[in-house]
């Protein structure tokens, strides 16, 4: 399992210190941003594109509060992310919505969090099943339906 990292400079010292506990647990670590001030717009297109060259590649994008990069993943078809700012939503939403990034806020997440966090969302795995149908939904998501608005 390889993960992706990328922040904006108010996210880099919590992905700087979730590089080091990955790596400490094995897991490979692409860091999408490194050391770069970059918007958390670019931030979340460079994971995503990391992420999305293989099945195995996992992303986790870090800003101030986590909402902006999820925004940002969440208009490119295909991608399914979450925010989130716990343990239980983490597992979940890989469990459920087979979710392949998630988006985490560093003024809202400490660190101790932030790994536990980590460590749910590697640890779990999608069900399928009954999600399955939900995961195509997402997936097939495009543009706003006319007969919808």
């Amino acid at each position: 399992m390889l993960f992706v990292l990328g922040a904006d400079p108010a996210g880099r010292k919590l992905k700087d210190h979730l590089k080091e506990y990955l790596t400490g647990r094995s897991y490979e670590v692409i860091d999408a941003t490194g050391e770069q001030d970059c918007d958390f717009v670019d931030a979340t297109l460079a994971v995503v594109y990391e992420v999305y060259q293989a099945d195995d590649r996992f992303g986790i994008i870090v800003d101030a509060y986590g909402a902006g990069p999820f925004m940002t993943a969440c208009r490119i078809k295909g991608v399914i992310a979450a925010e989130v700012s716990d343990e239980r939503t983490a597992y979940m939403t890989r469990a459920h919505n087979n979710a392949r990034i998630i988006t985490l806020g560093s003024e809202v997440t400490g660190t101790a969090v932030a790994e536990n966090i980590v460590k749910c969302f590697a640890e779990g795995s999608y069900d399928g099943g009954r999600h399955q149908v939900r995961v195509d939904m997402l997936n097939k998501m495009g543009k706003v339906r006319e007969d919808r608005k």
